[in-house]
């Protein structure tokens, strides 16, 4: 085999376009593809050494990638998901419970927020356990708080 180039890169493409199914990504079969190229030119005797095959296998995996992976993705789907990224919006506003005292000044508590408990900042008042607090922002690792009025509309 190691003395039959047409053999070897036949072999790596298929290995490569097989191999996609466990390295999804839609770019290994890119360069699987690139390898039978490479394989058909030096059937026809287009390419007769390796330098030259594997410039051909460069050259023929991106134009093969460019040109046709928007056209697989569309075919073959996959996940997409659009989330929001931005954490300090998906906090504003929550209600948590103080179970460590907060303040006064800048003395952090901790409060109870979806389950787990966090360091908590509040505006220099002292918040004692068991009230309500609502989230204004992060401040490092610390939530920064107010109490909570539910009299107040938001």
């Amino acid at each position: 085999m190691a003395e039959n180039p047409t053999l070897i890169w036949l072999v790596a493409g298929l290995l490569l376009i097989v191999a996609e199914a466990v390295i999804p990504g839609g770019i290994v079969m890119f360069l699987g593809a690139g390898c039978l190229v490479v394989s058909g030119a030096w059937t026809f005797a287009l390419v007769d050494t390796w330098p030259q095959a594997l410039t051909l296998w460069f050259i023929s995996s991106l134009v093969l990638l460019f040109s046709f992976r928007q056209v697989i993705q569309k075919v073959a789907g996959g996940e997409t998901s659009v989330a929001n990224t931005d954490e300090d919006m998906d906090i504003y506003g929550k209600v948590a419970v103080v179970t460590e005292t907060i303040g006064p000044g800048k003395k952090p508590g901790r409060i109870e927020f979806q389950s787990s408990t966090w360091q908590a900042l509040a505006d220099g008042t002292v918040i004692e356990p068991g009230e309500k607090v609502k989230i204004i922002c992060h401040d490092n690792i610390s939530l920064l708080v107010e109490r909570h009025n539910p009299t107040n509309i938001d």
